[in-house]
């Protein structure tokens, strides 16, 4: 251990003659565990609010998903569907045809889009369990599955026959309307099931028989709009992309689950740096009050600095006595702040102590990056605050008392 090491261990353990001097101690080391327990706990409750949003999306949408490079649709041929079905990294695929159409009801109708999904849909994503109430479709008829907000807004049940849902697509064509009949395809179809996913969902999609979407679209048998893929567990993401873009070719534009909610992560991301930089601003408050204490602290052990050089002790030896002890309240209590925030989470895990409603707790998810970020942001923050501190460590100050 190196002699400047050793007395600035001596000088956090011992105590000043000088009561205000402790007291400015101590209140610079709380300000670091509380501004380091704070940082780590929001840290972690961004991340476990993350979490929970993102699982939502993990219902919906697809680990892959082909979507048409141009216009809304695209041609997938037999042999394509050979080729795809011969890929080892898939486990199951599902064809989509998705459009905007209009709904109608009674005296109610609101702008929705339908996804027509083949039978394969409830393999590739697990969509049964977004179900409110009700059932899943099924191919071959004229079922639909709706989002809460359209039933809602359509006043509609399950199952009710009394009031048909009246699906009106545009006829695809060119010159002047003359009458309704020519401008619309229509199907009258029933509700089956409502699906509870989240707002924006709720509010735009209804789910079809793909066959039926391509009723009303005037598609093709092996015309569509999207493949949604579902990957084994054991498959390389990046290898099984390759290989589906090889069979597909530039027809399609391939996305991950990232990727199709781009928006979200980049606002979950950017909240997340945001509250990171305010608790960091709160921690370089707390770490002025470091430097204060160790300038205190200079001045209270003159005579002791004033013995050490002329002992034999340089100014550089002195500075860096000062310098070790600011790095040490820092990474200490740093550490005693993540110990304190681990506790905090572990509570508030077991005994949800914290509710968003009366019957979701906050969530909260411990990640190994978070406290290692928190930890390397209080060391650094400490090492500055001890270099500012110790160097005003002068000669003229240790040399004469």
């Amino acid at each position: 251990m190196s002699f400047s090491l050793y007395i600035a261990k001596r000088y956090l353990r011992s105590k000043s003659t000088n009561n205000a001097i402790n007291f400015i101690t101590y209140i610079a080391i709380i300000g670091v565990i509380l501004g380091s327990a704070s940082l780590f706990i929001v840290l972690s409750g961004f991340a476990g609010l993350k979490d929970f949003t993102l699982q939502f999306t993990s219902q919906v949408d697809p680990d892959l998903k082909a979507e048409t490079a141009i216009g809304k649709s695209f041609i997938l041929t037999d042999d394509e569907i050979n080729k795809l079905n011969n890929l080892k990294d898939i486990a199951y695929y599902s064809k989509v045809v998705e459009e905007r159409v209009f709904l109608a009801s009674g005296d109610k109708n609101t702008l929705a889009v339908i996804k027509g999904v083949d039978e394969h849909f409830q393999n590739v994503v697990t969509i049964d369990s977004t179900l409110d109430h009700g059932n899943w479709l099924e191919q071959k008829s004229n079922q639909l599955v709706i989002g809460w907000g359209i039933s809602n807004s359509l006043s509609l049940g399950v199952l009710d026959f009394t009031k048909p849902i009246t699906v009106y697509v545009p006829k695809p064509g060119k010159g002047q309307i003359t009458s309704t009949k020519n401008a619309f395809n229509s199907v009258n179809t029933i509700s089956v099931g409502v699906f509870y996913i989240n707002e924006n969902l709720n509010d735009t999609y209804v789910y079809a028989p793909i066959d039926l979407s391509k009723h009303l679209l005037n598609y093709e048998p092996n015309q569509i709009s999207s493949i949604e893929f579902r990957l084994k567990n054991e498959a390389d993401e990046t290898q099984a992309k390759d290989n589906i873009q090889a069979i597909l070719g530039d027809k399609v534009i391939l996305k991950n689950r990232a990727q199709l909610n781009d928006a979200l992560y980049k606002m979950l991301n950017t909240e997340n740096l945001a509250v990171y930089l305010i608790f960091t601003l709160v921690l370089i408050i707390a770490f002025f009050n470091v430097v204060g204490s160790l300038i205190m602290m200079m001045l209270d052990k003159k005579r002791s600095l004033n013995t050490l050089f002329n002992i034999g002790a340089t100014v550089k030896d002195i500075r860096k006595i000062f310098f070790y002890q600011g790095t040490l309240i820092g990474v200490v209590g740093g550490l005693i702040g993540l110990g304190v925030a681990l506790v905090i989470i572990a509570l508030q895990k077991a005994f949800s102590l914290v509710m968003i409603t009366p019957t979701l707790a906050y969530p909260v998810t411990l990640k190994i990056e978070n406290f290692f970020i928190v930890f390397l942001t209080i060391s650094i923050l400490g090492i500055i605050a001890s270099k500012i501190a110790s160097v005003r460590i002068t000669k003229s100050m240790v040399q004469h008392y």
